[in-house]
């Protein structure tokens, strides 16, 4: 196993800033999902630990060692593509065997790891068709398959289960969380899919701009925001996020939220850092699944817009003039489009965020 620290890493690319001082360091054997919207620069970074790209400034470290003039081959690193990179004129044995006979390994050797390297990817029924006639899913799998089974140091993984169909991502987020134990490997996989970071990986570096955002577990990045882009993005739907004003009465902290009243009384972390703050706008950010609906008649009463059926849950949208929020519900809720809905809301889930920053406020 091998660390990683990206030491004050940056790349330009002329007047572009493709990444701006970027300090991370991965552990030996850790699972570090990259995420982030398209042209965030974690395919950049990606390249860079890889050694297809230089960086402007800063130091690439595996354990303790600067790579920066190591070539890419004698880095130790294993590399799978979004678009899959095998020999199609071979049969699935010959392209998981290459890299092995590459390094001159013993046919015995060989054998036994394509042998078992096959089965955990349920191939074996495929070693002896050429390549050129499987489908994508299976060319994907033969692709990570023939990288993985040189067991490489470092695993790099960029959106590999983008051309994939959907339930195929499934079974391969399953697979390859048990490739990386199996094989202990340091795994650094991109992606701009934030359900496969959530899964899959161990900790998960948000990126946006060429900026890192905030590193953190994924239930870290989930619970605890670093700012509005993270609260964003992370989450499916995202986190609502309702502009107001905060106000004081009969010293108790709330925010007004304008026609949707004033909010619940807020935890006492984030009511003592308001109070050692400037008053002023902030962002009320709290998850659609902490929203329930409220039959004490105490809640908030909302006009629905939307009703959206997904499954065994119902996400609701809401609308009053420019104020939109969403609610995931149980779909038992009888809850209809153009009616009003009383919610209510989970006071320790509420986050909230400086309105000139963006930043987190205190903690709930």
């Amino acid at each position: 196993m091998t660390s990683i620290h990206l030491e004050n890493l940056e790349k330009s690319f002329g007047a572009f800033q493709a990444l701006k001082t970027m300090d991370l360091k991965i552990a030996d054997g850790e699972f570090m999902a990259l995420l982030g919207p398209s042209g965030c620069g974690k395919s950049t970074t990606m390249n860079m630990i890889a050694g297809m790209e230089r960086p402007t400034g800063g130091r690439i470290l595996f354990d303790g060692r600067d790579m920066i003039d190591v070539p890419m081959g004698r880095r130790g690193v294993g590399f799978v593509f979004q678009n899959y990179a095998i020999f199609t004129h071979m049969t699935v044995r010959d392209n998981l065997a290459f890299g092995l006979k590459m390094r001159r390994l013993p046919a015995a050797d060989i054998n036994r790891r394509v042998k078992q390297m096959a089965e955990f990817l349920q191939l074996t029924e495929l070693l002896d068709k050429p390549s050129a006639k499987l489908s994508v899913n299976i060319l994907q799998r033969l692709a990570i398959g023939r990288s993985a089974i040189v067991e490489p140091a470092i695993f790099l993984l960029d959106e590999p289960l983008s051309n994939v169909d959907a339930a195929f991502r499934a079974v391969m987020r399953t697979e390859l969380k048990h490739l990386q134990r199996q094989f202990r490997q340091t795994m650094v996989y991109v992606t701009h899919d934030q359900l496969e970071a959530m899964t899959m990986a161990d900790r998960i570096a948000v990126m946006d701009h060429g900026v890192l955002q905030q590193v953190g577990t994924p239930l870290e990045v989930y619970n605890h925001p670093a700012n509005l882009f993270v609260a964003n993005f992370i989450g499916a739907p995202g986190m609502n996020l309702i502009r107001g004003s905060v106000t004081e009465e009969s010293d108790e902290i709330r925010v007004d939220l304008g026609q949707l009243g004033l909010s619940p009384a807020l935890p006492q972390g984030l009511a003592a850092a308001l109070r050692r703050r400037k008053r002023g706008d902030v962002w009320f950010g709290f998850r659609p699944e902490q929203v329930s609906i409220d039959r004490t008649g105490s809640g908030i009463s909302l006009p629905v817009l939307f009703v959206e059926r997904i499954g065994a849950r119902t996400t609701l949208h809401f609308g009053a003039e420019r104020t939109l929020a969403k609610a995931v519900i149980d779909n038992g809720e009888g809850i209809e489009a153009g009616k009003m809905a009383p919610v209510a809301l989970a006071s320790e889930g509420v986050r909230l965020f400086d309105a000139e920053t963006g930043m987190a406020i205190g903690e709930a």
